[in-house]
C-alpha cells in the first residue's frame, strides 16, 4: 500500500510539474491602424512569443478610436500614431496615454493618378488633405514645401487652412478623413495619403508627384504608447519594455528596407522612453 501512495504522489508531483510547464504567455494587445503594421510587427510578434508574451493586433479603421481603446483598457498598447498626434489627443481627450517607445517615420506624400507633375495642378484643382488636425497640419506644410501654398509668418508648427498667406496655385482644400482618401483619389485632381494607408492600397511612394521633406521633425517620430497608470506596475513595464526592445531591432528594420523599400525610417531607437 506504502508503494502505491508513493508512486501516486510521485505521478501527482509530476502532473503539477506538467502543468506548470503549460503556464498560458501573457497576452499583450497592440492597437494598429491599418494591416501593414502586421508586416512590421512580425518580427518582434515572433521574438516575443519566445519570452512567454503573446503580443495580439486589434485592428483599428481611424486614427479616432485607437487611443480612446487603449485608455478605456480595451487594449494594453497602441502604435499607429506621431508625437504631436498623441499630444493633440491627449489635450482633446485627457487622456492619460504616455509615449512609452520610438518606432520609425514615414513620408507624407503626394500623389495623383490625374496628373505627373504638381505644375500641372491648375487654379481650381482639388487637392485632398486629411482632415484630422494634426495630420492635416503636416499636409499643409507639405503643400507650402511643394510651392502650391505660401503660409503666414506666424503660423504654427502644426497650421490649418486659416494659416494660409496665399494660394498662388488656387488650387481647392477638401478635407476628407485620413482612411478615406485612397479611394476618393481617382475622384480628386491630387492628394496627401497618410503612408499606411498608401501602403495598404498598394500606392508607391515612387508614384509621389511631391515627396515629404518634413521626415526629419522629431514630432512626427511613430510611438507605442500605455495607459500612464499601467505604468505603475512593475511587472506590466517589465512586459511593455520587452515589447519595445523586440520591435526596435535589425530583423524590424530589414522588414522596413527589404519588404517596403526604406518607405519606413527608424527613429529614436536609442532614446530609452520608459
Amino acid at each position: 500500500m506504502k508503494k502505491i501512495i508513493a508512486a501516486f504522489l510521485i505521478g501527482a508531483v509530476a502532473l503539477t510539474s506538467v502543468f506548470a510547464a503549460k503556464k498560458k504567455n501573457t497576452v499583450v494587445k497592440l492597437g494598429v491602424v491599418g494591416s501593414i503594421y502586421e508586416d512590421l510587427w512580425a518580427p518582434a510578434q515572433k521574438a516575443l512569443k519566445k519570452q512567454g508574451i503573446d503580443l495580439k493586433f486589434v485592428q483599428f479603421s481611424d486614427y479616432v478610436t485607437p487611443n480612446n481603446a487603449l485608455a478605456n483598457g480595451e487594449i494594453d498598447l497602441n502604435a499607429f500614431q506621431h508625437r504631436i498626434f498623441l499630444q493633440n489627443e491627449i489635450e482633446n481627450h485627457g487622456y492619460d496615454v504616455k509615449l512609452i517607445g520610438n518606432t520609425f517615420i514615414i513620408p507624407l506624400n503626394l500623389y495623383s493618378v490625374k496628373v505627373k507633375s504638381v505644375t500641372e495642378l491648375k487654379s481650381g484643382s482639388v487637392v485632398a488633405i486629411p482632415n484630422d488636425v494634426t495630420n492635416g497640419g503636416r499636409a499643409i506644410k507639405v503643400l507650402a514645401a511643394a510651392g502650391l501654398i505660401t503660409l503666414k509668418a506666424e503660423a504654427g508648427f502644426n497650421p490649418t487652412v486659416a494659416d494660409i498667406a496665399e494660394n498662388k496655385s488656387g488650387i481647392v482644400i477638401k478635407e476628407l478623413a485620413a482612411n478615406t482618401i485612397p479611394s476618393a483619389l481617382k475622384d480628386v485632381d491630387a492628394a496627401i495619403v497618410n503612408g499606411n494607408y498608401a501602403l495598404d492600397f498598394g500606392i508607391k511612394t515612387e508614384s509621389a508627384i511631391f515627396k515629404d521633406t518634413s521626415v526629419d521633425e522629431k514630432q512626427y517620430w511613430n510611438l507605442i504608447a500605455a495607459r500612464g497608470k499601467d505604468l505603475s506596475d512593475p511587472a506590466k513595464v517589465e512586459i511593455f519594455k520587452k515589447v519595445v526592445k523586440a520591435f526596435q531591432t535589425a530583423e524590424t528594420e530589414k522588414v522596413f528596407n527589404k519588404d517596403f523599400g526604406g518607405y519606413f525610417i527608424k527613429e529614436g531607437w536609442d532614446i530609452e522612453e520608459l
